[in-house]
């Protein structure tokens, strides 16, 4: 089964994170194809605007951290980071940010971790009234390996950034609208056609002149954005030395019973 589906229509590029089962937990297939699909939708011309979100109840869970546990034991937090390609796993929105079509993010229900990290390198993020985001790394001896400090700091400041990177808590679509991590808050069953409206009003404009727009907006807020990625991926990574500390908090909230409270 495809792990993103892909549909063209009407001009825009409809992606959707297809592991409900798993909360769209990001794995190692699930990025390939997700990565495959943005170069695909870069490379059409007769595409302008891709509209990202999630199957089932969730926008994205983060990592898949029950695949990846096993592959860290006896290595340092820097040697995963370094072995990870650009574009793919750790780097999937190292190569998101590549892309120079605008990117709309209609966030369906929970983006946590990683999956809040990948609605942050969407261009435009939509939530429903049921979405939620949260910064959880810090509740598991890890640290945001995928731009989402870089971004964070950028769309919403660094006192913002610091409260939810250093809490790990959990912010409602509602505070997250007040904070400016989303541009509009609608009733669930309205996501995709407000994400749909949205795509519309882009794709009247000439299209040349927003992927310009684009470009350079992200220029002047990141002119040095991939030297930061670099920070936050492999040099901030080397600071916490090796995953036992992960490993054994991650084993903890595995073991607890299905209904505990907290994330």
């Amino acid at each position: 089964m495809a792990k993103i589906l892909f549909e063209k229509r009407d001009r825009i590029a409809y992606l959707t994170l297809n592991r409900p089962e798993a909360l769209n937990a990001l794995d190692d297939d699930l990025n390939g194809e997700l990565w495959a699909a943005w170069k695909e939708f870069e490379a059409d011309e007769g595409l302008g605007v891709a509209i990202l979100t999630g199957a089932g109840k969730a926008f994205c869970s983060g990592a898949d951290l029950k695949t990846f546990i096993p592959k860290w034991e006896g290595a340092s937090m820097l040697d995963v980071r370094r072995n990870v390609p650009t574009g793919i796993g750790g780097g999937i929105t190292r190569g998101q940010h590549r892309i120079t079509k605008p990117i709309i993010a209609a966030v369906n229900g929970h983006a946590i971790g990683g999956g809040f990290e990948l609605a942050l390198a969407c261009d435009l993020r939509i939530a429903s009234e049921r979405a939620k985001f949260g910064v959880f790394e810090v509740r598991y001896g890890l640290h945001q390996g995928d731009g989402g400090l870089v971004r964070l700091v950028a769309i919403a400041g660094i006192a913002t950034a610091l409260d939810l990177t250093l809490t790990g808590r959990e912010v409602s679509a509602e505070e997250a609208h007040r904070l400016r991590l989303v541009t509009q808050v609608v009733p669930h069953d309205q996501l995709l056609p407000a994400a749909e409206k949205v795509a519309a009003t882009i794709l009247r404009n000439s299209q040349q002149a927003v992927r310009s727009a684009k470009e350079t907006i992200l220029d002047l807020v990141g002119r040095t954005l991939d030297d930061a990625l670099r920070l936050e991926t492999i040099n901030a990574y080397s600071s916490l030395g090796d995953f036992r500390e992960a490993r054994e908090r991650l084993a903890q909230f595995y073991a607890r019973p299905k209904d505990a409270p907290g994330g």
